[in-house]
This record gives C-alpha cells, sequence and structure tokens, in this order.
C-alpha cells in the first residue's frame, strides 16, 4: 500500500479566510504541493491523487499561518544569574523547545529580535528541530549604558570579543556601530536591531533616556540598505522614536509614549510599528512572582497602560501595526494573549492582519507568507470557529485549533 506523501495535500469542505480582503469563502477546497500552495477554490474539490493526503476540514476556517514579529526564542528564564552559567549548547536546546510551543500555538513564522542565529534557524530549516520559520536578527546592538548593556554599576569590565551566550553587543560611535552591522550582517542576520531608548528590564537607565545619536543610528541604516537589509529599534520614548524615524529605520518596536509626530513620521515614512502589549500585562501580574526588581515592576506600570492608547491611535491614523509580544522566560504561555489586548480598540480583522499580510510586507515576504495566494508558502491553520467574528479562537488551541500545516504537512 502506498503511504500518504507528505509534499501533496487537499483540504476540502473549508471555509477559506483570506486576510488581505477578510473574505470568508464557502465549501471551499485548497491544494498544496511541494510546500506551497497551487490551487484553492469554491464548490467541488478536484480529484485528489491517490498518493496524496486529504483532510476533510468539516467546515471549519482554514487561514495562513500566523506571524509573530517580536520574539525572543532564546530568552527562555527570567534569572539572569542562572542563565550566565549556560552553555550556548544548552541554551539552544531550550530556545528549539520554546521555538516548538510556538508553532503548536499557531505561528508558522516568527521574527527573533535578539538572542537566535544562524545555526538556531538551521536546524528549524532542515528539520533538526520542530519550530516556526525563524527570521533572525542576530545581536541587537546598544550604546554603552544602554537598553542592552545589563552591567552592574560596580562593574567596570569592557566589554570585548562578544564571545559569551548573549543576544546583545555593546558598540560606540559611527564606526563601531558600522563595523558591529557588518558583523551582523556577514552572520545572516536577516534585519539590524538597534536599542535607541531606555527599557523597562534594563537595570539602570530611565523609560525616557534617548540612546544613540542620529548618525549613529544612520550608520546602521546605511549598512543595512548595503546588504538590502533593515533596521528595527527598541524604543519608548517619542524623543527616541521620532530620532530614529527620521534616521530611516524601517520599524519601531513598542512604540507605547509615541506622539502625534511619531504617527506622521510613521506614516509618511511607511514603516511599521510592532506594540506589544502582553508583556506588560503579564509582568505587571506575574513579574515579581518570577524574581522581577521592584524597579522594573515600577517602569512597567509606567508604560503599561500607555501602549493599549498609543495602539488605539495609531489604529485609527492607519499605521502599519504588526502584531508582536516579547514575552520572556515562562511568559511565553501568553504569546495568544495580545489578540485579547488588541481586541479592545481593533476590530478582528485589522488584528488578524498585523499577524499575517501585514507583518509579512514588514518582513519583505509578502505574497510568501500570511497569505492563501497561489505560490504562497503553505503554511496554514484550521480552526473551529470564524476568527473575524471572535478573534478568541485564535486564542484557544487547546480547543479549536484542529490542524497546523507548516509547508503542507500536517503537524
Amino acid at each position: 500500500m502506498t503511504s500518504p506523501n507528505p509534499a501533496r495535500l487537499l483540504i476540502t469542505n473549508a471555509q477559506l479566510l483570506h486576510p488581505e480582503t477578510g473574505e470568508l469563502t464557502d465549501a471551499s477546497w485548497l491544494e498544496a504541493a511541494d510546500g506551497r500552495i497551487a490551487a484553492h477554490g469554491t464548490g467541488r474539490p478536484p480529484a485528489a491523487p491517490e498518493d496524496a493526503r486529504v483532510l476533510d476540514a468539516a467546515g471549519a476556517t482554514v487561514l495562513p499561518g500566523l506571524i509573530d514579529a517580536h520574539v525572543h526564542v532564546m530568552a527562555t528564564t527570567f534569572d539572569v544569574n542562572e542563565a550566565a552559567n549556560w552553555t550556548l549548547g544548552y541554551a539552544t536546546v531550550r530556545g528549539l523547545r520554546e521555538a516548538e510551543r510556538m508553532l503548536r500555538r499557531g505561528f508558522t513564522t516568527v521574527r527573533d529580535v535578539a538572542g537566535a542565529d544562524h545555526g538556531v534557524a538551521r536546524a528549524i530549516e532542515e528539520g533538526l528541530a520542530t519550530g516556526p520559520r525563524l527570521i533572525f536578527g542576530g545581536k541587537a546592538l546598544t550604546q554603552t549604558g544602554g537598553h542592552g548593556d545589563h552591567r552592574a554599576r560596580e562593574d567596570d569590565s569592557v566589554p570585548c570579543c562578544q564571545h559569551r551566550f548573549s543576544g546583545l553587543r555593546v558598540a560606540d560611535g559611527v564606526d563601531a556601530v558600522r563595523t558591529a552591522a557588518r558583523d551582523e550582517f556577514r552572520k545572516g542576520a536577516q534585519h539590524l536591531k538597534v536599542m535607541v531608548s531606555g527599557g523597562v528590564a534594563s537595570p539602570h537607565d530611565d523609560i525616557a533616556a534617548v540612546q544613540y545619536t542620529e548618525e549613529e543610528i544612520r550608520a546602521a541604516v546605511t549598512e543595512a540598505e548595503n546588504h538590502n537589509r533593515y533596521v528595527t529599534v527598541h524604543a519608548y520614548h517619542p524623543r527616541a522614536v521620532n530620532q530614529a524615524l527620521r534616521a530611516g529605520v524601517r520599524s519601531v518596536e513598542h512604540g507605547n509614549l509615541l506622539d502625534e509626530e511619531t504617527i506622521s513620521l510613521l506614516l509618511e515614512h511607511d514603516a511599521f510599528l510592532v506594540p506589544t502589549l502582553v508583556t506588560y500585562d503579564q509582568m505587571a501580574q506575574f513579574g515579581r512572582r518570577v524574581g522581577m526588581s521592584e524597579r522594573t515592576y515600577k517602569k512597567n506600570a509606567e508604560i503599561r497602560e500607555a501602549g493599549l492608547v498609543a495602539l488605539e491611535h495609531a489604529h485609527k491614523a492607519g499605521v502599519n501595526i504588526v502584531y508582536g509580544t516579547d514575552l520572556l522566560g515562562p511568559l511565553h504561555v501568553a504569546q495568544l494573549e495580545e489578540f485579547t489586548i488588541r481586541a479592545q480598540v481593533q476590530p478582528p480583522a485589522d488584528i488578524l492582519r498585523s499577524a499575517t499580510t501585514t507583518a509579512a510586507r514588514l518582513l519583505r515576504m509578502e505574497g510568501e507568507i500570511g497569505t492563501l495566494a497561489v505560490g504562497a508558502h503553505a503554511d496554514l491553520l484550521m480552526v473551529d470557529g470564524n476568527p473575524l467574528e471572535d478573534i478568541g479562537v485564535l486564542t484557544r488551541p487547546g480547543t479549536a485549533l484542529k490542524h497546523i500545516i507548516q509547508a503542507g504537512k500536517v503537524i
């Protein structure tokens, strides 16, 4: 007896959800071959090849796999002291396990914005580990004393050589930023992240601190453009965000304190905003339990409520908004709750686009992921219910998620 060929798949009796238009089709079918969507339509499906796998959706909704554009696959603990003693091998095994959990929540593509490298992405791509397509940025750049510089105040050592396991590297001055950017692109980074403001988790800086000069940011942007890549920035305060946008960055991570000028610059530059509201919600609930310092807890409270207001303003203005979560350690389990929080100020169709088509544009993979278009990667979800009516369907993988399909193969 011939076993089903995983390279061919026919889904029947489905409702196809097209995020671009918000259209949900009845009585539809979809065919995948060699990992790509080969055809789809309504009505009676074509005859399936004898060696193809046939999935009867029984009226369930089929939509593109989800995209989370702000993850830290390698950040699997809140305990900095513990992580400092990990070898790269141990940290990688833990990271790959977390990547598999992300896939099983329905995320078939994730963008890692500090930590994962070409080896982690390769292990998944070659099938050595199960996980989503991993778009990695290597190490993020931070100035001395910036959001990514976690040295204690009494530590007078000078960061050197970047051999120790970390998702960050210190670079000061235009020449050092240029060299660091070139080095990350040499190692395969598909984007470059630059820390341009204070942060919640950094021990010594203020949220409103502006980090890096416009000249340093422009150096990073120039190198990214020369490598056909782009720069994304960690930033909260509008002084930092606006400076970065004027310097030509493609996307802004967080942006909780944005102002009207920020929105104008985002629109003018056709840039992207990646809010990460769930991480502040989770840290408020569980931060102390997982070892968060009191100072970090207070900084989190400072920006938590502002984030939802910023999202609402950006949404009403028509900014390109992308789904991101930025969860660390044990809080990764809340990855889908970002849908719930955003539903307070956005309709389901727009939230879904942020996790599919708009995210694909940010990643410069439009037509490849986040869509049911013919020729796209056959990364699909089959769910009970209609996410356009109830976005909460996507937050219940244990009960509503019937199948995860990656490159045409049922996971």
